[in-house]
């Protein structure tokens, strides 16, 4: 039979002990306060740690830039009535005599329809020729009609309407109720119209972006902009493409909060604050509230600005840190805005990792008490 002296007892009783401190590292939902501090290009890190303050909330605030070019809000309206290439227009031709070159006796109006201007800017009117119809009118092109036909049939009267084609169209795509291409009319000549003649947007509107391309240029405003600054609701042209989407802007929440997850945007700007309370707030048994801190990769510019070191040059790794328990906390995390890509994290309080350890030294002792006591038994 195997017998356990008490000096073999006494190793493996230490054999437990040491498993036990081993325990301390055992895992935690991130690095502490300290280990944080110690990333910082003072210590033996590469990112700068940064106390978030009313300087450094100006300095780092930056609301996303987006807005339409010069190039299409200095475009003019088009005319309501101007005949283009693509559109069809309708001519009503009646005549003064009881049979005219278009009319007799019983039917003293000739009507034609769907004539359509063709790539070259022109229409043909029978007896009349080819007319040119692009960049006119129909009053205008009334008045030239009539006077072709008036050297063959006395003072005809005549009648133009157009319907707009193919020629003055916008697509429009996206998170709309109704994707299509939409003609440029008199009520939809400008954005906030054509949007709405597609139905309105299928999405939030505080989140919502409206995307203009024209040409070689494409632009990005935020739909509420529209209403805020008139002058952002653009002229349209032929060929416009409106593409309206959702804010794709994403952040992260990590450590002693309600819940960790990846938020969207759901508006254009959100403060520190805002995110907390995106995912429950603070844990209340865990958080330590002086250890919120911000990871993100700051342009050069910017990081300048919050660092007053003009000689920095490109992307910098910056920690902000935002303590809710000093008198004005609460404000500057209100203030602070969160960025497409940030990282908020909210470390554990020390106590909180020091009841972890000595709940398993705990566990883990008297786990090796009672190894110890069988091992004796053993023994005798």
């Amino acid at each position: 039979m195997l017998v356990r002296s008490p000096r073999r007892a006494s190793w493996l009783a230490l054999a437990f002990f040491v498993a036990a401190i081993g325990a301390c590292t055992m895992p935690r939902p991130g690095p502490t306060m300290n280990e944080i501090f110690a990333g910082s290009v003072l210590r033996e890190g590469d990112a700068f740690v940064v106390a978030v303050g009313d300087r450094v909330n100006r300095a780092a605030n930056v609301t996303p830039a987006l807005g339409f070019s010069n190039a299409l809000r200095d475009a003019a309206l088009l005319g309501g009535d101007t005949i283009r290439v693509g559109d069809t227009v309708a001519v009503t031709v009646y005549e003064n005599v009881p049979e005219g070159l278009m009319t007799n006796f019983e039917t003293r109006g000739a009507v034609l329809e769907q004539l359509q201007v063709d790539e070259s800017g022109f229409i043909y009117v029978p007896f009349a020729g080819r007319i040119r119809a692009a960049g006119q009118s129909p009053e205008a092109l009334r008045s030239t009609i009539a006077r072709q036909l008036d050297e063959q049939t006395p003072d005809p009267q005549v009648y133009v309407s157009r319907a707009a084609g193919d020629g003055a169209s916008v697509s429009v795509v996206g998170r709309v109720n109704a994707q299509g291409v939409f003609p440029i009319e008199r009520s939809t000549r400008r954005l906030t119209a054509m949007v709405a003649q597609a139905g309105g947007v299928s999405i939030p509107v505080q989140s919502a972006q409206v995307t203009v391309s024209r040409g070689s240029i494409t632009d990005r405003v935020w739909l509420e902009d529209l209403f805020r600054h008139p002058e952002l609701d653009i002229a349209l042209r032929g060929g416009d493409r409106v593409l309206v989407d959702q804010d794709q802007r994403k952040f992260t929440v990590l450590g002693a909060t309600g819940a960790q997850s990846l938020i969207t945007f759901d508006s254009p700007t959100i403060t520190a604050i805002e995110a907390l309370a995106q995912v429950g707030g603070l844990d209340p048994t865990r958080a330590d509230p002086t250890g919120v801190f911000v990871f993100r990769n700051e342009p050069a510019e910017i990081a300048r600005g919050v660092l007053g070191r003009a000689e920095l040059v490109g992307d910098q790794r910056l920690i902000y840190v935002l303590d809710l328990t000093a008198p004005n906390g609460m404000f500057l995390a209100r203030d602070f805005q969160i960025r497409d890509g940030d990282t908020l994290y909210v470390t554990e309080a020390s106590s909180v990792n020091w009841n972890r350890v000595i709940s398993t030294l705990s566990g883990t002792l008297g786990a090796t008490g009672s190894a110890v006591t069988i091992a004796r038994g053993s023994d005798d």
